[in-house]
């Protein structure tokens, strides 16, 4: 078999599976596989692909027609710039959420040497993404679950400076992480998604875990808590950011606004959808 019928076949079988994009998923494996691009498919195509190399590619291929995500077969994805580790029991970074990065970092723009807390961090992303665009701040990234803490200890250690940390806690809780007071920003993509929603959601979003997604009946349990136990840790003058969901934008704004947060604005992302809930906090 050639490098060009491998990479024809599996395409095909990810084609008739109904997965959403064929054509890139299947260059993804087939460049984990084998350690060639489109354009190396192009040069190298009628070569015979080694045995055991074309197995395993089309064991990979076979995940994915079972919507194994492709990230999690992957075992890492592309954020802010970053190879981010991913898998089983973390949220898969997305792109939209360079806009919650971005909106955090133009508003800390008054701020020196910023103490932030990235809440729900799961792999780390949105606080690695600011210290990258704000290198002078300190970030703690929260994370309560085992195996999402696992990812964010190790994407630290790739690209962690020392000024970025990773907490193991419960941001829900009062007490949580007491030393972190006086903050200068509040950041979090936390879960946002209506529990009763969960079963229609994508397969692949269902491989996702749950405890990343659900947000409670009405979808809005974390920011209730980023409002009653984080939003009053901010200095004056300090900024929250989150994501949000693309009908939460008012309610979310209700809420920060009964705890003192001003200024809100509400962002959209590159497909026109409200993404970002953002504002300054001048306290109750």
């Amino acid at each position: 078999m050639t490098f060009q019928q491998a990479y024809q076949q599996g395409r095909n079988l990810l084609q008739r599976a109904g997965v959403e994009s064929p054509a890139f998923d299947t260059i993804c494996l087939f460049r984990r596989a084998f350690g060639m691009d489109r354009q190396g498919l192009l040069l190298r195509g009628e070569e015979e692909a080694p045995p055991m190399q074309a197995k395993e590619f089309f064991c990979t291929i076979e995940e994915r027609r079972s919507r194994r995500p492709l990230q999690y077969i992957l075992g890492e994805w592309d954020f802010f710039g970053m190879r981010l580790a991913v898998g089983e029991g973390v949220l898969i970074p997305r792109e939209e959420t360079e806009l919650l990065v971005y909106t955090a970092a133009e508003l800390l723009g008054g701020h020196p040497a910023p103490l932030v807390a990235d809440l729900c961090a799961g792999t780390g992303a949105v606080g690695l993404g600011l210290s990258r665009l704000r290198g002078d701040a300190r970030v703690a990234c929260l994370e309560w679950y085992e195996q999402a803490f696992s990812y964010l200890q190790k994407n630290l250690g790739r690209y962690g400076d020392g000024r970025v940390s990773a907490v193991q806690v419960d941001i829900t809780q009062a007490d949580a992480a007491p030393e972190l007071w006086n903050l200068n920003a509040v950041i979090s993509n936390p879960p946002y998604i209506q529990a009763s929603e969960l079963p229609l959601l994508q397969k692949e979003v269902q491989a996702e875990p749950a405890t990343a997604l659900d947000g409670g009946s009405d979808g809005l349990d974390f920011y209730r808590a980023i409002a009653q136990v984080w939003l009053p840790r901010l200095k004056p003058g300090g900024i929250a950011a989150v994501e949000i969901g693309e009908t939460q934008a008012e309610q979310v704004s209700a809420l920060f606004r009964g705890v003192g947060l001003a200024r809100i604005q509400v962002h959209q992302d590159f497909n026109g959808f409200d993404r970002v809930v953002s504002g300054v906090y001048r306290g109750e």
